[in-house]
Parts: structure tokens; sequence; C-alpha cells
């Protein structure tokens, strides 16, 4: 389980990525170029790693090689948002490599945007919205790119001609009612079958996923089982459902193995023993594809809590799949800050005392909470479904009878927050959608801290709070679980964020610090977070929905003591926060009522909330927060690049140090993991 922060406050772009380099190699932070790229509604950032450099060489060796197999699997996040993804990007890239004709034509920049976009989303649908792009040139500009580049860098069919080829994938581009949106969450539908996403073959029915799974648990360990599904995908053979298996000698075998040939090259680099077993258990799920050794790799990589470098790398979160089954491919890679840890070791300190003065009712509380462990990090390399975006805070592993025998990981991570901060810095959004000075001061002087608490609080003690009760299938508010599951965690970092607790063990200077948290979650959820959809378009994406559901419930049960109001000024709409206080008690309530809902399984209940709160939209109010938006020329959304890390060796050949290079352009960076990380072939069907 993730925090996703889509930070709303941008700089001005400095360079468009096809432009000059600039040559600023280890750069101290006072003269770090934050921006890379804007386009569409999508700014580039890049991120520091403070402290690599003091890292011992060993270290540093285990870093790389954790790195360069979180470049592995790029392929394989491509191909499960849509199986078109991979011809599509490779037939662009060429294109974009290529072309001889006018690159300042109004044609040819929309189709760089275009591929810009396609490698920012892992594919051919907005990454939040979930909707496919519409492309800004046309099909027969796009054929004419394709008849003058070399066929044979194309991605085509065995036996495919060009013009085969064209028929085939113009569609996929220019048809907005073919493989309209990637994943759809909620409605009437067949879930399956309305969705892009490549989790499962075509013709399968939702019908038919959840009888064939609901077969393959009769009679199964209820008290331990296992993550049914995570780690494949169902399709249809000679008519009969089959399950085909990610892992070496299985689907996506390719790139899978590549992974796992860097992981074995970690392994002498361990810092330890514990380590080691951790990252050769991980090697052998790959091998195996067996989820008995997944888990056992989890409680292993979970009950680690002394190295100082850490990652994830594998099929983990299951946002993209509707039915919240099967999971993404993903990496982060990772060390430990340690004097931010200081904080979060305060909060997992104090864990069950967090859980036993939460309001929720006590039958669905933790009597004991274990194993809880929070570091706040500093990420090194992102990867798969946590590159470009990333998230800000993860707290693993999933799997809920492995949080609760043997505890969760929770991490922050503080210098991606730090980099959204640095480049938001005077881009007008205070000035612009904020009430009145009083919360723009609060927000300087508090914001920084309080965001990062609310992402401590809702990783370490948010997600592993409460329990299920033993009658409840884990997974029983299906595609509305994900949504659920980041309301409960967020309402929980909420609630104790105006706890005099946090006075007391010293987190927060005093009793108003949570004030700019609490009015910047509201205006974000009510307001602001509207830029993220298209004009006449509802919530879709798990997080988005998850802070609408908040605010709008909130708002509506607050009404009576005015809680919170619109206000209008100069013709502007504002959010304005009338009561603190009582907006801490609705806080509660609602983490009741949403701990109840996941505890009993009501997914009746479930459904309701979600659907009542955090799907439809306000269109007067969308169509004023765009139009505000595009007037400060700000990309609701941001992104990453990746520092480069590049072994130092000497004459005889042996490393002697590991550097970064944070100079790569966007398409530049782009293009070499194109050409260096890219093993699995156009179609995996």
């Amino acid at each position: 389980m993730r925090n996703t922060i889509v930070s709303l406050m941008t700089a001005v772009a400095l360079t468009a990525c096809a432009g000059p380099k600039e040559k600023n190699v280890q750069a101290p932070q006072e003269d770090f170029n934050y921006v890379v790229d804007q386009f569409a509604d999508l700014q580039i950032l890049r991120y520091q790693v403070p402290g690599f450099e003091s890292l011992s060489l060993k270290q540093k060796q285990l870093l790389y090689h954790l790195s360069q197999a979180a470049l592995m699997g790029r392929d394989i996040f491509f191909d499960q948002n849509c199986r078109y993804n991979l011809s599509v990007r490779r037939a662009l890239e060429t294109v974009y490599k290529e072309y001889k004709g006018n690159r300042e034509d109004e044609q040819f920049k929309a189709l760089e945007t275009y591929l810009k976009r396609v490698w920012f989303s892992s594919g051919i649908h907005h990454h939040y919205a979930e909707d496919k792009f519409v492309p800004g040139f046309t099909p027969e500009f796009f054929q004419s790119c394709l008849e003058q580049v070399n066929v044979s860098e194309l991605p085509l069919r065995e036996g495919q001609t060009l013009e085969q080829f064209v028929a085939e994938i113009s569609p996929v581009i220019f048809d907005p009612a073919v493989l309209a949106k990637r994943t759809v969450q909620s409605g009437d539908r067949d879930l399956i079958l309305a969705s892009a996403n490549n989790y499962y073959g075509g013709g399968i029915t939702q019908k038919e996923v959840e009888d064939y799974y609901a077969a393959m648990k009769v009679g199964k360990d209820t008290v331990t089982p296992i993550s049914y599904g995570l780690n494949s995908r169902l399709v249809k053979e000679n008519g009969k459902i089959v399950e085909k298996v990610w892992k070496v000698g299985g689907l996506y075998s390719a790139a899978i193995e590549q992974i796992a040939g860097e992981l074995q090259k970690a392994v002498p680099f361990a810092e330890n023993d514990t380590q080691k077993a951790i990252i050769e258990k991980l090697i052998e799920y790959y091998q195996t594809g067996d989820l008995k050794t997944f888990d056992a790799y989890s409680i292993l990589w979970v009950e680690d809590t002394t190295s100082e470098v850490d990652f994830v790398n594998g099929f983990i979160e299951t946002y993209g799949d509707p039915l919240g089954m099967k999971a993404s491919w993903e990496s982060t890679v990772n060390f430990i800050n340690k004097e931010a840890t200081k904080r979060t070791k305060i909060i997992s300190d104090n864990a069950q005392w967090f859980e036993d003065h939460s309001p929720v009712d006590k039958r669905f509380k933790k009597e004991k909470v274990k194993g809880v462990s929070a570091k706040v990090i500093t990420v090194s390399m992102l990867g798969g479904d946590c590159y470009p975006a990333t998230p800000i805070g993860i707290n693993l592993p999933n799997a809920d009878w492995i949080r609760r025998d043997h505890g969760s990981k929770s991490v922050t991570i503080e210098n991606i927050t730090e980099a959204y901060d640095k480049a938001s810095q005077g881009n007008g959004f205070n000035e612009e959608f904020i009430w009145s000075d009083a919360e723009r001061e609060a927000l300087a002087k508090y914001g920084f801290l309080t965001d990062n608490l609310h992402t401590d609080l809702h990783e370490c003690l948010g997600h592993g709070s409460g329990k299920l009760l033993p009658d409840t299938e884990s997974g029983a508010l299906k595609a509305y679980d994900s949504t659920l599951e980041e309301a409960r965690a967020d309402l929980f970092g909420l609630y104790y964020l105006a706890d005099p607790k946090l006075v007391e063990l010293g987190l927060v200077p005093d009793g108003e610090a949570y004030k700019a948290e609490y009015y910047k979650y509201i205006m974000n959820g009510l307001m602001t977070q509207l830029v993220r959809i298209e004009a006449g378009k509802d919530v879709e994406e798990a997080h988005m929905r998850n802070r609408q559901l908040i605010a709008r419930w909130v708002y509506e049960n607050g009404k009576a003591d005015n809680v919170i109001e619109y206000k209008k000024r100069d013709g502007k709409t504002y959010v304005v926060v009338n009561d603190y206080a009582k907006l801490r008690n609705l806080f509660g309530t609602l983490l009741a009522e949403v701990q109840r809902i996941k505890s009993e399984g009501d997914f009746a209940a479930g459904k309701k909330l979600v659907e009542d709160y955090g799907v439809k939209v306000d269109q007067t109010l969308h169509d004023e927060v765009l139009a505000r938006y595009a007037k400060l020329n700000l990309a609701p959304y941001k992104g990453f690049v990746n520092p480069v890390m590049k072994e130092v060796r000497n004459d005889k050949g042996e490393v002697t140090d590991i550097v970064l290079d944070y100079t790569e352009g966007y398409a530049d960076q782009m293009l070499r993991y194109s050409q260096d990380y890219s093993f699995l072939p156009s179609y995996n069907d």
C-alpha cells in the first residue's frame, strides 16, 4: 500500500528534454536544478540523493545492482497496462529517432508530446485519470511517418506488412472507443471486459474470474492464505481458463531472468546474512512463481529492521486490477535517512497507544500491535509502477495475515517530498487558491513538517491499524478495497495529527501545527485536485476518490455547524475551514465507519460510501478550477527522472566507486531505458 501525492505546485520548466544538458553532476543542493521538462499536464523533476557519497563502497555496490534490477522490469509494467503499449511505444520511438521532416511542424510536435505522455504513463492511458490519450496528430501523418522509417525497426508481428501494422495499431491510438479506459473500477458494467489493462486475456468475464478464484480457494488455508492471482494473467485457451504465471520460464520470463540475474549480483554485497537470505528468497520466488515463497520472502523482508539499504522489487500493488487481485510490477531502491528516522521511530514505538486510543470500535482494534517499523528513506532509484510518478510513502507487505502476525514496514520518502517542495516554490498557487494570509502563513510555517507527519502516520500506523473479523475474507470489498483502504489510512493520520500526544512526543512544536495539513487536505479534496480530471469526467483513481470521499463527507456532515464552507471573492471560489476541532471529530467518526466496513467486509456500505462521495464532480467548480490553473501554467502532475548510477573502475577493472550523474534529460533517459532495459517482445500473448 502506498501514499501517493500529485503535487499541485510547479516551477517554470527550464528546458525541453531534447535541449542541451546541464552540467551539474553531484551538484550541491543550493545549485540543484529540480525542473527537467514540462508538457501536457505533466512536469518532470529530478531528485537529489543526499548522503549517497558517505555510504561505504559495499553499500554503493549493493545499491547499484538493486538499481539495475529496478530498471530491468520496465517492459513488464508497460505490457500489464495494455497489450498494445510496447508496440505503440516502439513505433513512436522509431519515428522520434528517425524522422527526416521538419521537427518544428505542429504535427510532429504533437507526436513528440504524445510519446512523452506514453513514457510517463507506461502506456496509452493517463496514469491517473485512466482514460486513453487523445493524440494531437492525424492518422495520415502517423502513417506517413511510419512509411519513411526503416520498417525493420518497427514492431511488426511475424509476417505482418507495414500496411497491416498500420491497420492494427491506428485504432488503438486514434479510435476513442477502442480500449477506452485502462481500469474501470465501479459501475454496473462487467469491470474486466470494460477495462483495457492486460491482467486478463480477451473474452474473460468478471464472473468467470470470480468463479475461478473462488473455486481455487475452496478447502484452502484461510488463516494464512496466499494472495491468489497476484502474479499471473488469466487467459482462455481452447475454451478453458488458464493461469499464466509471471516467472522464469513463464510469462515475462525474458525480463524476469534479467531481474533475477541482477539480484544475484547483489547477493555478495548484502549488509548481513538476513539481507542475503531476503534477496535469495526473492530470486527463488521469481524462479518458481510460488506465492508461498513470496509470503516467506515478505516475512523475511518485514522482519529485517537493521539493514541500512533496502528495496522493494516485485508484483506488489493491485490498484490496476479492477478486482484488486493482480499486481503491477514495481521497484524502489533506498537507504535510511538516520536523522529523519528519529521521527518515525517515536511514532512506531508508540503504535500501541495510537491503536488503543483510536475512535474505532474496540472489536476492530488489534489487542497487540506487532512489528510496526517505520523509517524515513532516501530513494536512489525508481522503477516500474513507481516511475516516473512515484509514491511518497509505502507500507508493506499487503497481505493482512502477515501484517497481523509479523507486522509491517513503513517508509516515508523524504527526498521525493523535498523535491516537490523545492520545485513548487514561488509558482503562484498559494496566492491563487488559498483563502487568506492566515492559511498561507500556517502552510509556510508548518506545511512541510505536517505533510511528512501525515505520510508517516498514514503509512506507519494507518495501514497497520485495525483488524478483520475472523469470518471476513481479505479482499471482500473488491473494486472498492483500494479506495477505502487509502481512506482508512488517511483518516487515521488526519485524526492523530491534531492529538495533543504529538506535542507531548515532540513531533510538532505546538497544538496549532495540524491546521496547515487539515486546510490543505480539505482544499485539495474538495477543489484543487479536480485539475487532474478532464472536463465532464468522474473521479476514477483510488487515491483521488479517497481524498474526495473524505473531504465531501466531512463537508456534508459538518454543514449544520458550518465546519467547512465555500466562499466567493472576486468571482473565485475558495475553501474555508471554520472549526478545526469539529473537523477533527468528523474525521474520527468517518474513520470508525470505514474501519467497520473493512473489518466486517461490508461491501454494500463500502460501495455506497465511495459512489456517494468519491466519484461525482461538481462540473461548474471543475470548470473554474481548470480555468484558474490554465492561467498559472501549472502542471497538476509530477514525475521524476532517475539519477544515472555509474561504476568507476581502475586500470585493473575493479570497481572503486559508484557515482551519481544528475544531468540526463527526460527523453534521453527514456530512450536509453528503451535501448538498454527492454527485453520483452512487443506482443506477450
